[in-house]
């Protein structure tokens, strides 16, 4: 990995996902944490699951998400997404030293990304690429979420997930794992839920994923996946942030709210479904 390259990726989606005014951003966001609801957590809370459509349609449910961190600090944070865009290798990450948003700018963790990237040769003969001026949307989206929900500053790592693959997730669940024992951090898996069903087989679909997300199974997950009962675009990266908690010693996920696009739309004819939740370690 080159991490000589000292530059800021700026954001190419502030102004459509969300506003790109700094002080209507931060009041949306805080808005969604601050409306949201949740029940008393078991632990100490060391990954969130969160949604990544246009704000719109789910910031609502991802400030369930944040609410379970707000005020809380961490050193680093992870967060894991999809890649939406198409590129040859595996797992991509950021060519760049720091993300823009409206609301400034966050540090790649380069010295974490860098054993994080020996730990995926030495376990899986792969390693992480990174790219230029990415367009994704999924992890983007949730750093205003952690830029107004987090105190004080973190260092990020960025990891894309094209492949989907069990192999791919739990190799990085453990690597994760390893590189962040014994240190401050949060895990960020984002993701969706079933895409353009009509709203009562969305319900269906998306329910058995959760379920699953609740049994802290992430080979429940991919046997849902497998079999086809269960969609969710981000799926491996909550697999991998599962493996990972795991491993870390978290054993419990909560719940936090479960949405679909027609609450914003009003369609319920073609919908996307959205969750949120919290996995927490013993005290």
């Amino acid at each position: 990995m080159n991490t000589e390259n000292q530059s800021i990726r700026p954001s190419p989606i502030a102004g459509t996902w969300y506003s790109d005014d700094p002080r209507e951003l931060g009041r949306t966001v805080d808005a969604y944490i601050n409306n949201a609801s949740l029940p008393e957590l078991p632990g100490e809370v060391i990954g969130v699951v969160a949604p990544h459509a246009g704000y719109m349609y789910s910031g609502a449910v991802a400030g369930h998400a944040y609410k379970a961190v707000a005020g809380k600090s961490y050193d680093t944070v992870v967060v894991l997404s999809p890649s939406h865009q198409y590129y040859p290798q595996l797992l991509l990450t950021s060519a760049h030293s720091h993300y823009q948003t409206p609301l400034g700018t966050i540090p790649v963790a380069a010295d974490q990304m860098a054993e994080i990237n020996q730990g995926l040769v030495d376990n899986l003969g792969i390693s992480l690429s990174p790219v230029e001026h990415d367009r994704e949307h999924s992890l983007e989206i949730e750093l205003p979420f952690l830029q107004r929900a987090l105190k004080g500053d973190f260092e990020l790592i960025p990891i894309m997930m094209r492949d989907q693959s069990r192999q791919i997730a739990k190799g990085l669940g453990l690597v994760l794992a390893e590189v962040l024992e014994g240190r401050s951090f949060l895990i960020v898996a984002s993701t969706d839920l079933s895409h353009f069903y009509p709203e009562a087989t969305a319900h269906r679909l998306d329910h058995k994923v959760l379920s699953a997300l609740a049994d802290f199974s992430p080979e429940g997950l991919f046997k849902l996946k497998d079999s086809g009962q269960g969609h969710a675009c981000g799926l491996a990266a909550v697999a991998a942030a599962l493996w990972a908690a795991r491993k870390l010693k978290a054993n419990q996920v909560t719940l936090l709210k479960y949405d679909t696009s027609a609450t914003a739309t009003g369609d319920r004819t073609s919908v996307v479904g959205y969750g949120a939740a919290a996995i927490t370690r013993p005290y």
